[in-house]
C-alpha cells in the first residue's frame, strides 16, 4: 500500500521489536556522538524524517538541536513559544499537521527528568506508529543520559552563554533538576544559570523515604563553590550512612568548619520526606522558612526553631515535622530568591513571593513547570538582574 506516493511501512509487532533492538543491540559500545544518528536511523525504518533530538538549555529558555551528523540540524527553539516547547512542558506528545506530513513531538523523559524533545516527520500517524515512537523516545532518553558521562557533547549543546568555572562546578555535583513518582516528584531551578556559585542541592528517594538538601555557601565565585561541594559530599555521606536529620547538620557542620576559616559558612535545609504516610521532617540551618502550598496556594510557612549555618558550631538541632496531605507541595528556596531588588527598588520580599506562587499555582501545571516558570517570572520582574545566586526547590507529594 502507498501513501502520498511513498510505501506504507509495516508496523507489525515483530517489526517494531526489530526497532527496538536495534537501538538496544547497539547501546554497550555505542559512542556517544553517534546517539543522534542511530535514533535517525531507527526511526527512518519506520517511515520517519528530518528527525531532531533537541535538548533543554541550562537557562531552561530554549530547545537545542543536537548538533550531530544524521539529526537534522535547525534553529533552537524557545520553549515557551513552539510545539516542541509544549510537548516539554506538559510531558506528552504533540502532534502538528504540516505541507509534508504529520510533526510528532515526544517528550525524552528518564526518571521523570525530562532530557528533551524527540521530534520526526511521518506521512501517517496512528496508535501502532505512537506506540512505537513512545518507546523509541524512552529509548533515547536512557541513552543521553547514559552517554551524558562520556562525553561534552551534550553539555556544550546545552550550554548557550559562556559560564563560569563554579557555575560548572555546580552543575556537576548536581542531580536530575527533576524527579517524578508515582508517590513524590521534584523540580529544582538555580539561577543565574550561567554564573551560579554557593547555591545548590541534592536529593536522593531511597525506598520509601525521600530525602533532600539545599545549601548556600557565603560569597561568590570559586570560594562559595568549594564550600558548597563540601557542605554536599558530607550531606551526602551522613545519609548514605543513614543517621538522623540533626546528626546530619552535626556531620555538615564539623567537615565546613575542619576546612574553612573560622568566618566561612553556609547556610542549609535538610528534609525527610516519608512518602508513603506523607510525614515531612526537616531542619533548617539559617534558610528562609519553607511555604506550605495546599490546593493552589500558600497557607503557611513552615516555621521552626533555626540553629547556626553550617560550619559555626551549633548545638545539635530541634527536628520539624508536618503532616502533608496528598497534592500537597513544599517550596524551599534561598534568600537570593527574596532579597533581590526589583529594578534598583525594594527587596521583593516574602509576600510578593507569595503572590506570584499563588497566580502560578492557579494554572495547575506538573511541579517542574511551576518551578520553571516561578524563577523566570522573578526574575523577569527583577529586570533580567541577578545580583545572588537565587535557587528554588518544589516538593510534592503525590500520597
Amino acid at each position: 500500500m502507498t501513501v502520498g506516493g511513498r510505501a506504507d511501512p509495516d508496523r507489525s509487532e515483530s517489526f517494531g521489536e526489530e526497532l527496538l533492538g536495534l537501538l538496544l543491540d547497539g547501546a554497550h559500545e555505542l559512542p556517544p556522538h553517534l546517539v543522534g544518528p542511530l535514533v535517525a536511523e531507527t526511526v527512518a525504518r519506520m517511515g520517519g524524517r528530518a528527525t531532531q533530538i533537541l535538548l533543554q538549555d541550562y537557562g531552561q529558555q530554549q530547545l537545542v538541536p543536537l548538533p550531530v551528523g544524521g539529526v537534522a540540524a535547525g534553529e533552537p527553539q524557545p520553549i515557551d513559544r513552539s510545539e516542541a516547547g509544549r510537548c516539554f512542558l506538559e510531558s506528552r506528545p504533540v502532534e502538528v499537521l504540516t505541507p509534508d506530513g504529520i510533526r510528532v513531538h515526544l517528550p525524552l523523559l528518564d526518571g521523570g527528568d525530562q532530557v528533551g524533545v524527540l521530534a520526526v516527520t511521518l506521512d501517517v500517524v496512528d496508535e501502532e506508529t505512537r506506540r512505537l515512537l513512545r518507546r523509541i523516545a524512552g529509548l533515547a532518553a536512557d541513552l543521553l543520559q547514559t552517554k551524558n558521562g562520556y562525553t561534552d557533547l551534550f553539555f556544550r549543546t546545552r550550554r548557550r552563554e559562556p559560564m563560569t568555572v563554579a557555575a560548572e562546578i555546580q552543575w556537576s555535583l548536581l542531580p536530575p533538576l527533576s524527579m517524578v513518582m508515582p508517590h513524590v516528584a521534584v523540580a529544582g531551578v538555580l539561577e543565574p544559570a550561567y554564573a551560579v556559585a554557593g547555591d545548590s542541592f541534592d536529593y536522593a528517594l531511597n525506598g520509601d523515604v525521600l530525602h533532600l538538601a539545599m545549601v548556600d555557601a557565603m560569597g561568590h565565585g570559586l570560594d562559595a563553590a568549594t564550600m558548597a561541594t563540601v557542605a554536599i559530599g558530607a550531606y551526602r555521606h551522613a545519609r548514605r550512612i543513614s543517621i538522623e536529620l540533626s546528626e546530619i547538620y552535626l556531620f555538615m557542620d564539623r567537615a565546613v568548619a575542619e576546612q574553612f576559616d573560622p568566618d566561612h559558612f553556609v547556610t542549609a535545609q535538610m528534609m525527610r520526606l516519608d512518602t508513603d504516610t506523607g510525614r515531612l521532617q526537616w531542619v533548617n540551618a539559617g534558610h528562609p522558612a519553607p511555604m506550605l502550598i495546599r490546593a493552589h496556594r500558600v497557607v503557611r510557612r513552615l516555621d521552626s526553631p533555626t540553629t547556626l549555618p553550617v560550619g559555626f558550631g551549633g548545638a545539635q538541632p530541634q527536628v520539624s515535622a508536618v503532616a502533608l496531605e496528598p497534592g500537597d507541595r513544599v517550596l524551599c528556596f534561598t534568600d537570593g530568591l527574596i532579597e533581590e531588588h526589583e529594578s534598583g527598588q525594594e527587596q521583593f520580599g516574602e509576600t510578593q513571593l507569595i503572590d506570584w506562587v499563588n497566580q502560578l499555582e492557579q494554572a495547575d501545571h506538573g511541579i517542574r513547570t511551576v518551578a520553571r516558570d516561578l524563577s523566570h517570572t522573578l526574575k523577569r520582574a527583577r529586570g533580567e538582574v541577578t545580583s545572588d545566586d537565587a535557587t528554588l526547590v518544589l516538593v510534592e507529594w503525590r500520597g
